[in-house]
């Protein structure tokens, strides 16, 4: 954290020296009213709470069955008892699997959030180059990325007009 706040501080330093001109965005601010983003932040949510409930389904199945071993271990053979072991723990196995392709890394959601977001996200960036090459802005800093801005002067802020020209 120390080390982007001086990375920050000499960026600043370097920029007020060249005196090239920079200004500030706030991304929440932007994509708080943007409403196609809402929009792709409610379709995200649906799909995650229907994808979690299939792997809370599968888990659920899982635990049920395990149940009924322990009900059953003490009247099966060896046989049964390795069958009934080997089905539970390929339905773990099962919903483990579900919940990776789903939530992994480069899972399904993911792949969503990624397919969902990223038109919106080049829309407010183009939307921004074309401000900076017209106002001759060299640096544009997001505030909300928590970056180690301690103050910022709101003359700066140019979230309003990147709305602007994006039509909000």
């Amino acid at each position: 954290m120390k080390k982007i706040f001086i990375i920050a501080i000499m960026a600043t330093m370097a920029i007020a020296a060249n005196a090239q001109k920079y200004a500030l965005i706030d991304m929440e601010y932007i994509l708080k009213n943007v409403p196609a983003y809402e929009r792709a932040q409610e379709q995200l949510s649906q799909v995650s709470k229907r994808w979690q409930a299939e792997v809370e389904a599968l888990n659920t199945e899982a635990s049920t069955m395990y149940k009924n071993y322990q009900n059953e271990v003490v009247f099966l053979s060896q046989e049964q008892k390795q069958a009934k072991q080997e089905s539970i723990m390929q339905k773990e196995k099962e919903a483990a699997d579900l919940k990776k392709k789903y939530f992994g890394p480069e899972g399904e959601l993911f792949k969503k959030r990624e397919s969902l977001m990223s038109p919106i996200q080049d829309e407010i960036y183009n939307a921004v180059k074309e401000i900076s090459e017209l106002r001759g802005y060299q640096l544009v800093l997001d505030r909300a990325s928590d970056s180690g801005i301690i103050f910022a002067s709101p003359k700066i802020d140019i979230s309003n007009e990147v709305l602007q020209k994006l039509g909000y």
